[in-house]
């Protein structure tokens, strides 16, 4: 499914119209990298992240383990450097179709994947 849109808040709504077909055995997968910034991105494969990256990383972290939605939902205000991780949103913006489909039983979220490529965060989430 493409996007309808980049709006986190409309998206999170598509998730939860998705959420009945996880009962279905279907499995809803979100893709994109925690930061993504292509400008920006490091001198090689092991570059170290920079304080931006790991500080966007950090913070998204945080925000799903704990099911901060609100906060995700509001990330260019309430994340620190949301606009220099994500100058365009599409790379984020499955997260929250997930978390949408997610929402009603929010147990066993987790992280699959972290680590950096490029300096850029390549976390994922694996939920329920």
């Amino acid at each position: 499914m493409s996007m309808p849109t980049l709006d986190p808040a409309r998206l999170f709504e598509v998730g939860r119209s998705l959420a009945p077909l996880r009962d279905q055995g279907v499995l809803i997968v979100g893709s994109g990298f925690t930061t993504h910034n292509l400008r920006e991105m490091g001198s090689g494969p092991d570059a170290p992240p920079p304080a931006w990256s790991a500080e966007f990383d950090a913070w998204t972290d945080r925000a799903v383990a704990s099911g901060d939605v609100d906060s995700l939902l509001d990330f260019r205000v309430k994340a620190p450097a949301a606009r220099i991780a994500h100058p365009r949103t599409e790379h984020f913006a499955p997260l929250f179709v997930t978390l949408g489909a997610d929402a009603d039983a929010p147990a066993g979220r987790s992280t699959v994947i972290d680590g950096y490529w490029f300096g850029l965060a390549k976390r994922s989430f694996q939920f329920g």
